[in-house]
């Protein structure tokens, strides 16, 4: 590591710190905890919510999945737009937030079992978070991991254990008022570099249009074809074109991965709870456009660059992208990262990939945390006191067991491409539990608890069924 680096790293660390610091001494109240007073402004909130969905699975693992399917992928940056900004925020984020208000909820498992008077449904949908979304912070450890391991090959373990720690330190302070704070700064400095990183990409290759013409050529390549002999066989057609129609890769790319992610959104817990930090509906609809270019940038530039490696990484390696990764698509980004960005720009690039992870992380954390203390051990069991301090206790408790799977997952024999891999199954158990119940709650006045009940329990079992023991992998 270089001077450089140190001094960046130490400043940016400095920065959290101080962030974190402020969200404690501000975290006064029942309230300022889990939703940070209800009093968030917009451009906050909406830094927040983008940092928090876009993390280094969005950029390292599905951008080196895009090296590998292609700029079909770009499918989820419109889904991530349309469904996961426009129509969250106008559709669901106006009545989460009108519902969550008067209701007094804190937590989506609360909003969901008070508006159903059900503990037995803010307990199971509490339960559910608690259990399972270690899965996708896993998912996220693992990437920001991976990059720090390839980029300046020390080991994955020291990596990890490095930014959990950190992460750790600033959400046990702040609460929710740390972790937005921290959000709102890491997605101006995610911004900024992924511009930065769109803009080499292209020049490197002499603009849009020749770009995109040499990536449409690089399938030609005889020795290419034969590299992607499985690939094609499977409905692969070139990274400039989708997949061939009802194929392996075409239903695993539309299906699985646009539809289960883009859709899935909706649902996701640490998304829906921004929406109850505002005071008005006027707050929502001035964050939309912000969000909206955010995740625009975020999603769309990794998928386009992780295609586009392959091209440049061809030039140099004389090897396409996967091949030059070694194999493991989680390492495509990182190596292009660290064999194309400009060199003054590298310290600022890893702090955002740095800020990519730890965005994400910190707020999974919150929701896990929460979900124990709030939810489970004061609504659910009907303890009084001390809720504060079993939500931290919670926090550390998920902290280990998400540590703990991304750090046995690595080397695996199905660790390839695991990130993508486990945050899609995460969107998946959010989409089949919870989607259909959240809509019922906002828009189906009559909706009876009965049927609330059975469909978060039929979509869990539906999707503990599907992931397990129905299960194809073409990607």
């Amino acid at each position: 590591m270089n001077l450089l680096n140190i001094i960046v790293l130490i400043v940016y660390l400095f920065i959290l710190t101080l962030l974190g610091y402020l969200g404690f001494t501000q975290t006064k109240t029942s309230q300022d905890y889990p939703l940070a007073g209800r009093k968030t402004h917009p451009l906050v909130m909406a830094l927040s919510y983008g940092a928090t969905f876009i993390s280094t699975s969005a950029i390292v693992g599905f951008g080196g999945l895009a090296a590998n399917l292609g700029m079909g992928l770009l499918w989820l940056t419109f889904f991530n737009v349309f469904i996961g900004i426009f129509i969250a925020f106008t559709v669901f984020g106006k009545r989460t937030r009108k519902i969550g208000h008067t209701l007094d909820a804190h937590t989506f498992p609360e909003l969901i079992g008070k508006r159903f008077d059900s503990k037995f449904i803010q307990g199971y949908a509490a339960l559910l978070i608690f259990i399972c979304m270690p899965i996708y912070s896993a998912a996220v450890i693992k990437g920001g991991a991976n990059f720090i391991q390839t980029y300046f090959g020390i080991s994955y373990y020291v990596s990890m254990l490095f930014f959990v720690a950190i992460v750790a330190i600033y959400v046990w302070m702040g609460g929710m008022k740390g972790v937005m704070y921290t959000d709102a700064f890491q997605g101006g400095i995610m911004f900024l570099a992924m511009i930065v990183l769109l803009f080499a990409a292209y020049s490197q290759l002499g603009g849009v249009s020749s770009a995109h013409q040499q990536l449409t050529d690089l399938y030609a390549q005889p020795d290419v074809q034969t590299s992607l002999m499985k690939s094609i066989q499977s409905g692969f057609q070139g990274w400039t074109s989708m997949p061939k129609s009802g194929s392996p890769i075409w239903w695993s790319m539309v299906s699985t991965i646009v539809m289960g992610v883009g859709i899935g959104a909706l649902a996701q817990p640490q998304l829906i709870v921004r929406f109850m930090t505002v005071k008005s509906n006027k707050e929502l609809n001035r964050a939309v456009l912000s969000g909206g270019i955010f995740i625009l940038a975020m999603t769309g530039i990794a998928f386009v660059v992780g295609a586009l490696a392959n091209v440049l990484l061809y030039k140099s390696t004389g090897s396409i992208a996967i091949t030059a990764a070694g194999g493991v698509n989680d390492n495509i980004i990182p190596l292009f990262i660290k064999t194309y960005l400009p060199g003054w720009f590298s310290s600022v690039f890893l702090i955002s990939m740095l800020a990519a992870a730890m965005s994400t992380i910190s707020s999974q954390f919150h929701t896990m945390g929460t979900a124990a203390g709030r939810d489970l051990y004061e609504k659910t069991f009907g303890k009084t006191g001390n809720t504060m301090f079993v939500t931290r206790i919670g926090i550390l408790v998920v902290i280990i067991m998400s540590t703990a799977l991304a750090w046995f997952s690595n080397g695996l024999p199905v660790a390839e491409g695991i990130i993508a891999k486990f945050t899609t199954i995460f969107f998946e158990l959010t989409t089949a539990a919870f989607l259909p119940m959240y809509v019922g709650a906002l828009y189906f006045r009559t909706l009876p608890k009965a049927a609330a009940k059975a469909s978060m329990i039929a979509g869990s079992a539906a999707w503990f069924v599907w992931t397990f023991f129905v299960h194809g992998n073409a990607a």
